[in-house]
């Protein structure tokens, strides 16, 4: 099958791709010193590019200007900060990402109209732009650059997040590429994390924005670490043709493989943000099956990664498997009681309304492992959907509340 051909790459990271280059530098925009965090993402090939941001009503400088400079689709260069979101900064912080883009373009050589930026970290504070311009004439690209930059957009996260996928489907082949950063003000509609994507795959501007779009829908967008998001966030995905493979197009030969491999590394990034969630000791992986509709049993699974009662029972491993069944009552989505089961890890615990025989330690050990399935069955109709969470804990609070300082 030509799914088998999507291997995923050891070390694979964002500049895996063909033709991309990054590096970062320690500009002194975080607090901690000797912290990676600034740095640009290049192709030297222009790249077709899709982008998804944030859906808060007040969106941070540089996802304003992204957006608008998307608009055809065209990029070359991405210019990231973390440690100040440039956010809530009004006019002056629109000037200073343009400023940013301008300084990255003049760095590289190419016009800042198709250089991108991102930010992420403190809100309501201006860029320190000596700090941001120092920083850039420093920058050095290399093609293993991206283990860098995966460090370097990081904030509260623990670990960088990075990963590539090798596609070799008949005589074609590419490689999807990425990285991803995002530990805290994680929900559903993208949270504050950023994804960088390439691919070195030739792809057609319609079908790369709808796969993209596809891919979110079941991953990005279905995770959550605290019920909160953010002004900042975007997913980009660039594709610069190196490949030389014939332009993929919707209902194309390679279409399917391709969004099967975006699938499979929108996945991985998933996972990887929602286990690193802050103060995370668990992943939870909620699984609905049997809903009336794919839009129910995604408000269904949300519902209970979402849940701070599962959260913390999941935390403390309190086998009190009735908050999973509220919240997915309240949910949104059609159910019946009589007709709900309910599995957590192996352990039928609900059938057709009714409770089971179990043991209580049974389930208490399911929470304890590292990762927690939970799998609730609506057998209402045949869609499903699958979210993923983490456990809240004492840590969370912690750092949280000394962000500042």
């Amino acid at each position: 099958m030509e799914t088998d051909k999507i291997k995923f790459i050891p070390g694979g990271t964002v500049t895996s791709p063909e033709g991309f280059f990054a590096g970062a530098t320690c500009a002194g925009i975080k607090k901690a010193k000797e912290s990676l965090d600034l740095g640009v993402l290049f192709s030297e090939a222009p790249c077709v590019t899709a982008g998804l941001f944030t859906a808060s009503k007040l969106k941070a400088a540089a996802v304003t200007l992204s957006q608008e400079r998307l608009k055809e689709g065209k990029a070359v260069a991405l210019v990231v900060n973390s440690g100040c979101a440039n956010a809530y900064t009004g006019k002056q912080g629109l000037a200073d990402a343009e400023t940013m883009a301008s300084l990255a373009a003049a760095g590289i050589g190419v016009s800042a109209k198709d250089v991108l930026v991102a930010s992420t970290g403190v809100t309501g504070q201006l860029l320190p732009m000596d700090k941001i311009e120092q920083g850039i004439s420093q920058l050095i690209l290399a093609h293993d650059g991206g283990h860098e930059l995966a460090r370097a957009i990081m904030t509260t996260d623990t670990v960088p997040k990075e990963a590539a996928l090798d596609v070799k489907t008949g005589d074609s082949g590419f490689i999807i590429g990425g990285i991803a950063k995002g530990s805290g003000m994680i929900h559903p509609d993208l949270a504050t994390m950023f994804c960088f994507l390439t691919t070195d795959a030739a792809v057609e501007l319609g079908f790369l924005r709808t796969a993209l779009q596809k891919s979110a829908a079941m991953s990005l967008n279905m995770i959550s670490v605290d019920g909160d998001t953010s002004p900042s966030d975007t997913v980009l995905f660039m594709a610069n043709g190196r490949a030389k493979n014939e332009p993929i197009t919707a209902g194309s030969r390679l279409a399917n493989i391709f969004q099967d491999a975006l699938d499979r590394i929108c996945i991985y990034f998933a996972k990887a943000l929602a286990r690193d969630g802050e103060g995370a000791t668990r992943l939870i992986e909620a699984t609905v099956n049997g809903a009336a509709n794919l839009a129910e049993a995604r408000l269904a699974a949300r519902a209970i990664i979402v849940s701070s009662l599962v959260k913390t029972a999941v935390h403390g491993g309190d086998p009190n498997w009735g908050r999973i069944i509220a919240a997915v009552a309240r949910s949104g989505a059609e159910v019946s009681e009589s007709k709900i089961d309910l599995t957590i890890g192996k352990i039928a615990v609900l059938k057709g309304g009714k409770p089971l025989d179990y043991r209580e330690e049974d389930i208490a050990r399911v929470f304890q492992q590292e990762e927690v399935p939970i799998s609730v069955h609506l057998n209402l109709g045949t869609e499903s959907a699958t979210a993923w969470g983490c456990d809240l804990s004492e840590e969370y609070v912690t750092i949280n509340s000394q962000y500042m300082t």
